[in-house]
């Protein structure tokens, strides 16, 4: 079975952070004022595709267990480096497709996917839990950007 996307955009992260739409695609953005969050479907365009062999790693997090499956970590190495975040709005130009957004853990031209709004009845989870190796991690998007995420990696 062949699968193709369509890139609709890319992120940009010189002069902050904010997603770009090709021009074809702005119009999608009626509607989206208001939305807090989106979530945004991104390639890791510079990600090292995994062969299906490479499944389970050797240790990726500090605090992690000596082997872990790709599947329980969100590391852009991927069978199909394909990226899943969710970021705050601050602003959106319909007129330029530009999406200002406070952070988001992609590389600059990351090519963009899609976007969805981010809906609290389908986006959230009231009682989850996380592997006691991970239970540091920040509990909330908002405090994502400042956390330390480069010193939870071994690589």
């Amino acid at each position: 079975m062949d699968i193709s996307c369509t890139v609709i955009g890319k992120v940009c992260t010189q002069e902050g952070y904010a997603i770009e739409l090709e021009e074809e695609y702005r119009k999608g953005l009626t509607g989206l004022e208001g939305f807090s969050h989106i979530l945004v479907v991104w390639y890791a365009h510079q990600a090292i595709s995994l062969p299906s062999d490479a499944l389970v790693i050797p240790k990726p997090y500090q605090t992690g267990p000596e082997q872990i499956g790709i599947f329980a970590t969100r590391s852009p190495y991927r069978v199909n480096p394909i990226c899943l975040s969710v970021v705050s709005v601050k602003s959106i130009d319909k007129e330029t497709g530009t999406i200002h957004v406070d952070w988001i853990d992609a590389l600059q031209d990351s090519p963009v996917l899609d976007i969805k709004p981010y809906h609290g009845s389908e986006d959230r989870v009231r009682d989850y839990h996380t592997p006691p190796w991970c239970a540091h991690w920040p509990q909330w998007i908002e405090e994502s950007e400042h956390f330390d995420w480069d010193a939870e990696f071994t690589f």
